[in-house]
């Protein structure tokens, strides 16, 4: 009988060492270009700002417009948390009574989450 041909790519268990060729070992990193990231001739701790003006309070100036608060947006409005645990007790009583007296009304199970998700909106806009 003739002797078998062995392809020299197929590996044994004998065989320990994945090669480089071998679709287990990662591919070589590529060396980028790199270079540096700060400009040359700057020492730790030096900062250049691009606008260097400062006012009185030695806060940069910025070119970005930021218009003033309102007093609206200052003040929190007192009905708001009112509002919100009404909403939640209201939800929570409605979907309770619909459980115990109305069994076969899903409507009321509705008004009931409404209520509670109305009150969980009212919530994010208490500050």
């Amino acid at each position: 009988m003739p002797a078998a041909k062995v392809d020299p790519t197929l590996r044994t268990d004998s065989d320990t060492e994945p090669t480089v060729g071998s679709p287990f070992v990662a591919p070589p990193k590529r060396k980028t270009g790199g270079g540096r990231v700060t400009p040359k001739g700057t020492r730790p701790g030096e900062q250049k700002f691009a606008n260097p003006t400062e006012n009185e309070q030695g806060v940069h100036s910025s070119t970005r417009y930021t218009p003033p608060v309102t007093s609206e947006m200052k003040a929190p409005k007192p009905w708001i948390p009112v509002l919100m645990v009404a909403l939640f007790v209201v939800g929570m009583i409605v979907i309770m009574v619909r459980n115990l007296v109305f069994t076969g009304n899903n409507w009321l199970m509705l008004v009931g989450l409404g209520c509670i998700m109305g009150g969980l909106f009212t919530a994010t806009k208490w500050r």
